[in-house]
């Protein structure tokens, strides 16, 4: 049997170097010859060496193919923009802006072309750089991925419930919903954005667990339609307890969340187990005021005296915003950014969000909304001078200091807002003396003119 021996490299395998677009080597080698060298052209045919007389020949034609010269490994993936396409995408943004104009104002119409131009001029911001291996933002079924540039924090893909290994591997994170995912599992995402349906429906569950049973979602799951059931074959079945629906193990991971249904009916706080689409929408409506309580459960405010507070804290607030909006020192102090996390305190007193709930069962809602009504009342009463001389005296009895409407031991006049002292205002059987005024006034007006006024 003939052996075949160790050779030094012949022109063989430097003509593999110089095809093998893996080997780093070979480049700086093509610039080591003079200027006025040219390199000869040798085909794979002319460059073998000759075997001396008795050595078996030994040609292996797969040498080449294993190199991948078959294919196209470099080229830009099919489907992505060209300049011409980023022409197109330009005059498509200028008429989509051109149709916003012409639309109704606040019509949903033009909220739907507003969304089309944002998501045009993601895809343009995507194509700007044609030379980057992976794009760093990517639009999918309403999702904004970004790519992310963190490589030591340790993620898991919400796509195959694997780890991101972030000094490996290329992953995203969607802007609207935090959806994370590698970069090979985007295209393979089946369910939008979940921050599109709390911009266009943000509303919650308000039923308990409304469970109708797996036979109504033919034995799948609620989101990726895999097969289920409750005996774990051929995946487990897990219950949501926001939707009531069955998830499988990947689209469940038993994470936990607040339920909005049982804070309101029951005041009930516990922590629930959810699926991962029902976790990202409720983390992001948790902020968001769309509870209406006095018409969902009347009887909480029975029930939770700390809500009673609140109300009435929220209800003397809107009483000094007036004072605020036409006072400059007011404006210039910009006191009523101390509400700015809940801008609905300044707005109204019915609308509670499930965060403004949690602080109050928590007890840091009252305390901080207290501080901000003395550093207001502390500006209108006592440091403004402007908003002092639109204080009230009491008519009915004409004496005491100067009253505001927020005060405790006053109260308001549904028809002319006059403010007088509560026990003078309950006391007095006749009628409001400032509406009096302004009854007599109006009869005046409309009284028809005597004869000599008319000679």
């Amino acid at each position: 049997m003939a052996v075949l021996s160790l050779r030094a490299p012949g022109p063989w395998q430097a003509i593999q170097a110089h095809l093998n677009p893996f080997n780093k080597q070979s480049g700086p080698r093509q610039h080591e010859q003079g200027p006025g060298e040219e390199v000869p052209d040798v085909t794979p045919e002319e460059a073998l060496p000759e075997l001396p007389p008795g050595e078996p020949e030994f040609r292996c034609p797969e040498r080449v193919m294993d190199l991948g010269l078959s294919e196209d490994h470099f080229s830009r993936p099919v489907g992505l923009f060209l300049a011409s396409d980023v022409q197109q995408l330009r005059q498509a943004i200028e008429e989509c802006k051109q149709v916003i104009l012409e639309l109704p104002e606040q019509s949903e119409k033009q909220k739907d072309a507003v969304v089309r131009l944002i998501h045009l001029r993601l895809k343009l911001q995507e194509l700007k750089d044609p030379n980057e291996d992976e794009p760093n933002i990517r639009v999918l079924l309403e999702h904004r991925f970004y790519k992310e540039k963190s490589k030591s924090v340790k993620q898991t893909c919400d796509k195959c419930n694997a780890i991101i290994w972030g000094l490996i591997q290329t992953w995203y994170t969607c802007t609207g919903c935090y959806y994370r995912c590698h970069s090979k599992c985007l295209n393979l995402i089946s369910k939008p954005c979940v921050s599109s349906k709390v911009s266009h429906q943000a509303e919650y569950e308000l039923n308990i667990c409304p469970e109708t049973g797996l036979d109504s979602q033919d034995y799948r799951c609620a989101e990726c339609r895999a097969p289920i059931s409750l005996r774990g074959v051929p995946s487990e079945a897990r219950q949501c307890d926001y939707t009531g629906q069955y998830y499988c193990s990947h689209c469940h991971w038993n994470d936990l969340a607040v339920i909005p249904a049982r804070v309101v009916h029951n005041w009930d706080f516990e922590p629930r187990k959810v699926s991962r689409c029902s976790m990202r929408y409720l983390a992001l409506m948790v902020s968001r005021p769309v509870l209406r309580l006095r018409e969902i459960n009347p009887l909480l405010f029975s029930y939770v005296e700390e809500l009673v507070e609140i109300r009435k804290l929220r209800q003397d607030i809107l009483l000094m915003k007036p004072y605020f909006i036409t006072c400059r020192e007011a404006m210039e102090a910009r006191l009523l950014l101390q509400l700015q996390d809940r801008q609905h305190f300044v707005e109204n007193d019915e609308m509670y969000s499930v965060q403004d709930l949690l602080d109050v069962h928590a007890g840091r809602l009252g305390c901080s909304l207290t501080e901000i009504h003395t550093l207001f009342a502390k500006h209108i009463k006592l440091d403004c001078e402007r908003c002092q001389a639109k204080g009230f005296v009491c008519e009915l009895c004409r004496e005491g200091d100067v009253l505001f409407p927020f005060d405790s031991h006053t109260s308001v006049c549904a028809d002319c807002s006059a403010v007088f002292h509560r026990d003078c205002y309950y006391d007095n059987s006749t009628t409001c003396p400032k509406c009096a005024r302004l009854s007599l006034r109006k009869q005046s007006l409309f009284q028809e003119p005597g004869p000599d006024v008319e000679a």
